[in-house]
């Protein structure tokens, strides 16, 4: 360890410095052994990892890259926020906020006891509509405290019957007017958003605006409005696109809520954000520290004091990213998901149970969703350091990059005339489907895997079965899933299964010795079971190719081997399964040049590789298999 008088103890000071340079002549090494020619800064970006938003992910960051970046944080609980809205971060831990949308409020009233009295610290409820009849609020918040329990309503069109009916309850349990805490709920443009309808907001932000008014005089610890950015997500939109469609949203209702009288820092304090946290966590975390830069700006050009610039967020387990086969794995995914958005800096989480996607959570499902958080707080200590990211040279990098996107795409919506008409002339809906369109892509060719789905699929899993959820509203933005390719090609599966007793086949017709074909019948066999296709592999050989045909009972084959076996057998074997009744071969590998031509003349239709289309694969086998 060496000593120097300006900057003290050197850890690396023995050591010679190493340049960027170096690095990257080492990577063009490594490049060159696979075939790559890139060198310099070109071998560094074949390292890159492309993301939504135009954004990527290097393979390098030094702290030239976070510097720059990291001079705009602020510290917590100062302007611009980026490292939390309280000083102390999330130090005290979240709100560790349960969700219920049960229509049933004597069930509704059971499940919220049992997760108050089991760490869950506020509630959620979904009402109106199909969900949990407002006038059934009293039933299902019997028993509850609710100068402890803070209450979130989320009542779509409804906003202003549940927000009464929830206020009238404070007042008849006798409650002092700062005691309560939660938010009423009230979101005009998500309403809009998620139904489509082409009546005019200005009716119902001014409904909302007169419930703050309220909020102010008679319960000052109550907020009024949620911008919900969930249903943008939920539509397929990027993080820089549901960050933007927030922005848009709360402008406008600052813009009500100050037409109807209310000062800005008043109006500031009637609103709580609502983003989705996903499995994706260093995207999670840099969103978070974004949106809270952004808002901040807002605030200051709104000419509000600077501490009033602080955005209260709310994440919540994406709903996207649950998957309705092997659903056990979404526990996996919510907790990475929770992680990300305590070290994100929200101040309430939301872990949706493992069971979302197939109906009403059981009390098991509650249980877990409840205690990821219980556990990352109480064993894990997750919360004990404030923006425990802040200072990373790639979170810094990408929380201003995601930043400046977000703030591209607001723009564009305030040009277009605001939240509200951006998404009746459709323009929102038309960026949205843009970017699910290119991220259906990666699904189907798997760059971006699902466990459970598209990855190590599990033919023999039991379903799980739940009763059935409220209906979504309908007739606005679309609802999303990165599983629903999938899905469909499985439940094709099921549906042939449940009417001949067996799912349909394909026979791996491996070549050679195990050494030579198991890494591709391996992956053919992954693959063909993401379709709810059912691999039945054998050996053979020109001479044996009819008889594991006719044993496999499918008229599908996929040749499994190597590269050297292919040239040696494979023409001689697609002709036999040809011959033998075949109506399509493919083979596991990415055949190219004079040779693709030569198994294309044997016989052989398609070709299964990595990086290959494989809802487009799948979905034309269980074409020619007849599977409707």
């Amino acid at each position: 360890m060496t000593v120097l008088p300006d900057d003290g103890f050197v850890l690396a000071a023995e050591f010679p410095p190493a340049t960027r340079e170096q690095w990257q002549r080492l990577v063009q090494g490594v490049l060159a052994k696979a075939g790559g020619t890139a060198e310099g800064a070109a071998a560094e970006d074949a390292l890159a990892t492309a993301l939504e938003d135009g954004l990527a992910t290097r393979p390098l960051y030094t702290a030239d890259d976070g510097r720059a970046a990291a001079a705009a944080t602020g510290w917590p609980g100062f302007p611009p926020f980026v490292r939390g809205a309280r000083p102390e971060g999330t130090t005290t831990g979240w709100d560790v906020r349960q969700h219920h949308r049960d229509p049933d409020p004597r069930r509704t009233n059971e499940a919220v006891l049992a997760d108050l009295e089991n760490g869950v610290t506020s509630l959620w409820l979904a009402t109106g509509g199909a969900h949990l009849p407002v006038e059934a609020l009293p039933t299902a918040l019997d028993g509850v405290y609710l100068d402890l329990a803070p209450v979130v309503l989320d009542a779509g069109a409804e906003f202003e019957a549940a927000a009464g009916q929830l206020l009238r309850l404070y007042d008849e349990r006798g409650l002092a007017p700062g005691a309560p805490r939660g938010n009423l709920g009230a979101d005009p443009l998500g309403t809009l958003a998620r139904t489509g309808t082409d009546a005019d907001p200005t009716g119902p932000l001014a409904a909302a605006a007169a419930l703050a008014e309220r909020c102010l005089t008679t319960r000052p610890g109550v907020r009024a409005l949620t911008v919900d950015a969930l249903p943008y997500h939920e539509a397929g939109a990027s993080p820089a696109q549901e960050l933007g469609c927030s922005l848009a949203t709360g402008v406008a209702y600052l813009r009500a809520l100050t037409d109807a009288g209310l000062g800005v820092e008043q109006a500031l304090a009637q609103l709580e954000f609502r983003y989705a946290a996903t499995a994706d966590q260093f995207v999670t975390i840099a969103k978070l520290r974004a949106a809270r830069r952004l808002w901040a700006r807002v605030a200051e050009v709104s000419g509000a004091a600077p501490a009033a610039g602080a955005q209260r967020q709310h994440a919540v387990t994406s709903p996207v990213m649950m998957t309705r086969r092997d659903p056990w794995v979404n526990m996996l995914r919510t907790t990475i998901a929770c992680l990300a958005a305590g070290v994100g800096g929200a101040e309430a989480v939301t872990v949706l149970p493992f069971d979302q996607a197939l109906g009403l959570p059981d009390a098991f499902a509650r249980r877990i969703a409840r205690n990821t958080s219980s556990i990352l707080l109480e064993e894990s200590h997750l919360a004990r350091v404030a923006d425990p990211a802040g200072g990373s040279w790639y979170v810094e990098r990408l929380t201003d990059e995601l930043a400046h996107a977000a703030w591209a795409f607001f723009q564009e919506l305030e040009s277009a005339g605001g939240q509200a008409a951006a998404l009746r002339s459709g323009l929102v809906g038309e960026r949205l489907a843009a970017t699910w369109a290119e991220r259906s892509r990666r699904l189907a060719t798997r760059r971006e895997p699902v466990t459970g789905v598209s990855e190590f699929p599990h033919l023999a899993e039991q379903p799980v079965h739940r009763e059935p959820a409220p209906a979504a509203p309908a007739g606005g933005l679309p609802r999303v899933r990165r599983d629903e390719a999938y899905e469909a090609l499985r439940a094709r599966s099921d549906a042939h299964l449940a009417a001949t007793g067996a799912r349909p086949r394909v026979l791996l017709a491996t070549l050679g010795p195990a050494a030579a074909h198991t890494g591709r019948a391996t992956f053919a066999a992954n693959l063909f079971q993401a379709g709810g296709i059912e691999p039945v592999q054998a050996a053979v050989d020109a001479d044996t190719a009819a008889g594991a045909l006719a044993d496999s009972g499918t008229t599908v084959a996929c040749l499994c081997s190597s590269d050297a076996l292919y040239a040696e057998q494979a023409p001689a074997v697609a002709a036999a399964l040809r011959a033998a009744g075949a109506t399509r071969v493919h083979l596991a590998g990415k055949a190219s040049g004079d040779q693709r031509e030569s198994f294309e003349r044997a016989g052989i239709d398609a070709f299964v590789f990595a990086g290959g289309d494989a809802v487009a694969v799948l979905s034309s086998v269980l074409d020619h298999l007849g599977v409707a």
